[in-house]
């Protein structure tokens, strides 16, 4: 598969040769795997490196996403989920019993939940205390539900609003009951570009550094990166050595997640070359690349929500272990255009993995994974 005189042909030898050997790509070689007119080739490098870390497993998840709210100070202009204000039309929040009551009735059922997430938008009026007693009543009703919570832009505004520093936000959640977060609002991290498409959320320096201070914490997250928008393939490969040169520094990082930019309801234009159905292989390229580029991150994640379910299946093959879950109840990208379905049963994900070829393999919130006896039918339903 990895033949060496094509791999010379298309100008990857040493590339090939360093994959091969295990050895660290650098900047250039992620410009030339973006650059290369045989995107299988690059496909083939990832499932190999895919391989050697995990074999035939595709993992998945047990989980309950909850959007608390919509109504966000950040005003990005690619955004479909955010609300200027609550009197805004499609704007919700949800109350702390409304949080409670969609865990109950998960509890309700045979099926035990293995990661709890929450993330929503940075809400002018939701004090850091709101979020603590949400965490403590959530733990409160199942203790042995991990907690996956906030990305590092909530906690960059709720540091703001309390006037206390980031570390101190992350220490006072953790002691509520915080365990992961999900990484999310990275979005690109060239600084010129977030000026245009998120100039009031965290900067790039800034999410990096919470991430860090959430590492030295003990607390776990994920890492993402936006793309297929006004992006250059050359920010994207800083993007992931950045990532990369975080983890180095902090460790910390559980899995990456690229997300693919959902362009129908966004107030955000984009030029013709960045549309069509030619998108589909450029996500496959950039989870692709991004295995083979972010070396010291164990998992990549094929994000069936957004990829929609036959992408992320495809994605397996092209560096991809992890599929996310069972979800349930998504918002941010059904409201930006995601035509997938809201949640997924544990049969519907088992056989998705397995008629993708692979071995399905049940894990919680931070990818520990779980023993199959300890798992419920999977004709249950959450």
């Amino acid at each position: 598969m990895l033949d060496a005189a094509y791999y010379a042909a298309l100008g990857l030898s040493s590339i090939r040769d360093k994959v091969l050997a295990g050895e660290r790509l650098s900047y250039e070689d992620g410009l030339a795997l973006f650059a290369c007119p045989d995107i299988t080739a690059v496909g083939a490098l990832a499932h190999h490196v895919r391989c050697r870390l995990h074999g035939d497993a595709a993992f998945y998840v047990v989980n309950r996403q909850i959007n608390y709210t919509n109504v966000c100070v950040n005003g990005c202009t690619f955004c479909a989920f955010r609300r200027d204000s609550e009197d805004q039309e499609g704007a919700f929040r949800l109350s702390r019993e409304d949080i409670l009551d969609r865990l109950r009735a998960a509890d309700a059922t045979p099926l035990h939940l293995d990661e709890l997430h929450i993330v929503g938008g940075c809400h002018p009026d939701l004090p850091l205390s709101w979020f603590e007693d949400v965490l403590r009543a959530a733990r409160a009703l199942d203790p042995s539900l991990p907690i996956k919570a906030f990305t590092p832009v909530e906690i960059e505004h709720f540091s703001r609003q309390e006037g206390i520093s980031t570390r101190e936000v992350l220490t006072r959640l953790k002691a509520a009951g915080l365990v992961m977060m999900p990484g999310g609002g990275a979005e690109i991290f060239n600084e010129e570009l977030r000026a245009r498409l998120c100039p009031h959320k965290a900067t790039s320096e800034a999410w990096l550094r919470i991430s860090g201070e959430a590492h030295e914490l003990g607390i776990l997250t994920n890492c993402t990166m936006l793309f297929g928008h006004l992006e250059t393939p050359a920010m994207r490969v800083d993007h992931l050595c950045r990532l990369r040169e975080q983890q180095d520094k902090s460790g910390g990082f559980t899995c990456f997640i690229p997300l693919p930019f959902l362009t129908r309801n966004s107030r955000l234009t984009l030029p013709e070359e960045k549309l069509g159905p030619q998108r589909g292989l450029d996500e496959l390229r950039t989870v692709a690349v991004a295995r083979l580029l972010l070396d010291n991150i164990p998992h990549i994640k094929a994000y069936w929500i957004m990829l929609g379910v036959k992408q992320a299946q495809t994605a397996l093959w092209y560096g991809a272990d992890d599929l996310d879950g069972t979800i349930i109840e998504e918002r941010i990208g059904h409201m930006a255009g995601a035509t997938s379905a809201q949640g997924m049963t544990i049969r519907e994900l088992e056989d998705m993995i397995r008629q993708s070829g692979f071995r399905p393999v049940r894990r919680n919130a931070t990818f520990a994974a779980i023993p199959t006896a300890a798992a419920p039918s999977p004709e249950v339903r959450s």
